[in-house]
């Protein structure tokens, strides 16, 4: 931050002047079980029937690189558990 950053105060307001995002935001519809996540763990909404979420949303913690590979992954994991579901 530099040298005119002295104190508790001016350090949290630098952090919220400068800090910023890389827009690879995760964890906004959580996997889990109702009243801790949004969908369980078939990616379905807890309380709407039909309704699925498989995208990066669902993920509880952001990866430690490009949310690319693991956003596909869960994609393809999502497409193996609709289809399932609709053959049984």
């Amino acid at each position: 931050p530099g040298p005119d950053i002295t104190d508790q105060p001016a350090l949290l307001e630098y952090a919220r002047d400068s800090g910023q995002t890389a827009w690879h935001t995760v964890g906004t519809c959580r996997i889990g079980p109702p009243g801790k996540g949004v969908v369980d763990d078939h990616l379905r909404v807890h309380g709407v029937q039909g309704l699925r979420v498989i995208d990066a949303s669902v993920m509880p913690t952001l990866a430690s690189s490009n949310t690319n590979a693991p956003a596909i992954m869960l994609g393809e994991r999502g497409a193996d558990l609709v289809l399932g579901d609709a053959s049984s």
